[in-house]
């Protein structure tokens, strides 16, 4: 599966709005929920901040990976927002985050998530690739750079 299958133009924000954790989870959860990917939305957003309080998903280098397994989610998603500023994020590193992918799937998808997961960390390994998105100006950009 191609990250770009999950993801649309729908479901990504350029520039987020918000400053901390939660608020960029819940941000990107709106997109979801505007697009119809989710049956109910606060069911989702606490499947995320539980996870999230298990270990932080914040790995580093500016970014942040937030994933929820849900019976609230309808199909597979993927959104992204970016934040120049940057989010305090509580990440494994100490710093702010600037690039935050939020990953969603049905309850009964077995280990999709973490298939998503794996796929997305190993993109955004390369420092290259981090500079590439943080400097893209169209969400046409983003796509070919993480579909690359």
């Amino acid at each position: 599966m191609k990250l770009r299958e999950i993801m649309d133009e729908s479901l990504m924000q350029l520039k987020i709005k918000a400053t901390e954790k939660e608020e960029a989870i819940y941000e990107l959860t709106s997109l979801l929920e505007k697009e119809n990917r989710l049956n109910d939305k606060d069911i989702y957003i606490k499947a995320v901040l539980k996870r999230e309080a298990e270990s932080t998903t914040g790995i580093g280098f500016g970014v942040a990976i937030p994933h929820g397994k849900s019976s609230a989610v309808k199909e597979p998603s993927l959104c992204f927002g970016r934040s120049t500023e940057g989010i305090t994020y509580d990440s494994m590193d100490g710093e702010v985050v600037h690039m935050v992918f939020l990953i969603a799937v049905p309850e009964d998808s077995d280990n999709q998530h973490l298939r998503i997961l794996a796929q997305l960390s190993r993109k955004l390994m390369h420092d290259d690739v981090r500079k590439k998105i943080m400097n893209a100006q169209t969400k046409e950009e983003i796509y070919t750079i993480i579909d690359g």
